[in-house]
Parts: structure tokens; C-alpha cells; sequence
């Protein structure tokens, strides 16, 4: 049974992201961990989620801590833990228990949506989504399209106010396995968009009956982090150099500068900003790996085996930029 929401204090320091190698179990202080492919382990605490998604190298766990006392608890499909201001919720459910991929997406959004408008903490800052075979499907029948659909459908009022950053990745595990999840505090942040390229939610109709429903990026509450959306090759709403990953990590990292600047952050990616970097193609890791060391040497940086949400792009990542 849900735990009645409290009024909490202002949301304090924003988390703190690491990668570690440990994945034992997790302090008072985390708000979430997160292993990544089938090896990662299973453990029986709401805030630990294995994401469908085979890392490449060293299997790193991602790490939420938070200044303060965590507690979390279940709720059938729906995980949740709070603390210092923060709230992290999660879906994991089955497509094919719930009417396939559009009626999926609706439901675990609606559970979300739910959970987080009897919360104290009311506004989501960002969210991941991750569904297996993304790509599949022609046209307007391709799976992530119909997932855009059933997304906004499942939106609540909590969404109202904005969409929050987000990524959306397809995985190789059960084609069927969805996960969403989302972090949320008591305060609004600031909705960062990229002036080189055109909102999502405004793309024009040849991208699928329902634009993507994200904000390039979140500003959280107190300024001093910038919370990354998935980030790729796009100029415009167009893709651009198809087939070309030297090429398409430039325009990945052009757009990311175009992000810290419109974020007001300071300019340059180093160990300030942890970074996940999702790739199509295993062939291109070596390469993904040269450029991350050429042009962000000190940033941490998890490589992970994904799909990116347009057949033609090969690489796309997110993360966070603090201040300090």
C-alpha cells in the first residue's frame, strides 16, 4: 500500500550520478542504482533496477545518491524510493499483457503519471524509456511510433506543465519487456531546448501520427545541473550523415555544446559530466571510444549496446552537466 505523500522540504542538492564497479548493497543515501545486461544481478530492493541494455566493457552500475534518508516500497508493476527532496519512480511491464506496444506505453505512463500526482514531489525532471526492437515496423507502424502515441495517452496532469528531458532506446532482450522511469522533485525545473534543432513535439507529420514528447534538456531546481535528454545526429528535424558515425558523434557533440550554452553552463565536458553513450553497432565502439578520449577524456563514460529510436542513426547520448 502506497505510503500517504508528505510535504517535504524544498528539494536540496541535485543527486549526485557516479558509475562504480561495486554492486552490493545500496546505502540509506541512494536513491536509485541501475545494472545494466543480463549478467547484472537481481536484487530485492525497489530502488535497484537491471536496465535491458548490454553494457560494453566493464559492466559499471550507475549510482543516484541524495543528501538524506531514503525509503522506498512497491506497488505491483510500479517501484518507487524518495528522499531529500527527490522521488524515483519506475514501470516494468509486458506489452503483450496489455494490448501491445501503444497500449503499453499508455499504461505504464498512467501508472507514473498516477503515482506522481499524489506525491510530494509533483514534478518529474526526467525520464528514460527503454523497449525492446524500437525500429521494427514500417511508417506509421513502427514500434517507437506507436509508443509516442501511447506515451502521450498515459500523460497526466503531472505533465501538463511541460514535458521533461528523455530518452528513448531500444533493447535486444524480451522484445516484450518495457521500462520507464522517471526522477521527480518539489520544485520545477527550467525546459532547455537546442536552437540548432527543431522542439520534438513539433516535428512535422512524416515523423509519426504523435511527435516525441521531450525537452532537449532539464535545468533542475537550483540551477546547477543540467539534465541531458538523449542526444544525436538530428539538424534541424533532420538526421543528418546517415551511415557515418565519425561524423554523426561531431554532430552528436555540436549539439550537446548547443545544450550547455543554452543551459547556461559553463562550456566543456569533462569529469563534471557523466555520460551514457548508446550504440547501434558493436563495430563502432572503438570509434566511439577514440572520440569520447580526443574530446572528453575526463568524463565518465558508460557505453552501452542500444538502438537508437531512427534506423539511421548509430549513436546517441545523454547524462548530466554539474555546475560544480
Amino acid at each position: 500500500m502506497r505510503e500517504p505523500a508528505r510535504q517535504t522540504t524544498h528539494a536540496r542538492a541535485a543527486p549526485r550520478v557516479r558509475y562504480s564497479h561495486e554492486s552490493g548493497e545500496l546505502s540509506a543515501s541512494t536513491l536509485a542504482a541501475f545494472g545494466f545486461g543480463a549478467s547484472a544481478p537481481v536484487l530485492d530492493d525497489p530502488r535497484w533496477l537491471r536496465v535491458a541494455l548490454e553494457p560494453f566493457g566493464d559492466p559499471l552500475v550507475e549510482v543516484w545518491e541524495v543528501d538524506g534518508e531514503v525509503h522506498g516500497g512497491r506497488e505491483g508493476e510500479l517501484r518507487w524510493s524518495r528522499g531529500g527532496g527527490w522521488l524515483f519512480a519506475a514501470v516494468e511491464c509486458r506489452e503483450d499483457e496489455h494490448g501491445g506496444t501503444e497500449a503499453a506505453a499508455r499504461h505504464a505512463y498512467d501508472l507514473l503519471s498516477r503515482f506522481v500526482a499524489g506525491a510530494a514531489e509533483q514534478h518529474v525532471q526526467r525520464i528514460w524509456n527503454y523497449l525492446g526492437a524500437i525500429n521494427a515496423g514500417q511508417g506509421d507502424d513502427e514500434r517507437y511510433k506507436h509508443f509516442c502515441t501511447g506515451r502521450i495517452g498515459g500523460m497526466g496532469e503531472v505533465f501538463a506543465q511541460g514535458y521533461p528531458a528523455a530518452t528513448a532506446i531500444g533493447h535486444g532482450a524480451d522484445p516484450a519487456l518495457l521500462q520507464v522511469y522517471l526522477l521527480a522533485t518539489d520544485r520545477s525545473g527550467t525546459r532547455v531546448e537546442n536552437p540548432r534543432q527543431v522542439s520534438a513535439w513539433r516535428y512535422p507529420r512524416q515523423y509519426g501520427r504523435t511527435p516525441p514528447s521531450f525537452a532537449r534538456a532539464t535545468l533542475l531546481p537550483a540551477g546547477d545541473v543540467l539534465a541531458i535528454s538523449g542526444t544525436a545526429a538530428v539538424v534541424g528535424h533532420a538526421s543528418a550523415h546517415a551511415g557515418d558515425i565519425d561524423a554523426q558523434l561531431a554532430e552528436t557533440l555540436r549539439n550537446l555544446e548547443a545544450l550547455l550554452a543554452a543551459g547556461g553552463l559553463p562550456a566543456g565536458i569533462g569529469r563534471l559530466a557523466p555520460l551514457k553513450a548508446y550504440v547501434r553497432q558493436a563495430e563502432h565502439v572503438a570509434a566511439v571510444r577514440a572520440f569520447a578520449a580526443k574530446h572528453f577524456p575526463d568524463a565518465p563514460l558508460l557505453l552501452l549496446h542500444g538502438d537508437i529510436c531512427r534506423a539511421e542513426l548509430l549513436i546517441e547520448i545523454d547524462g548530466w552537466r554539474y555546475r560544480t
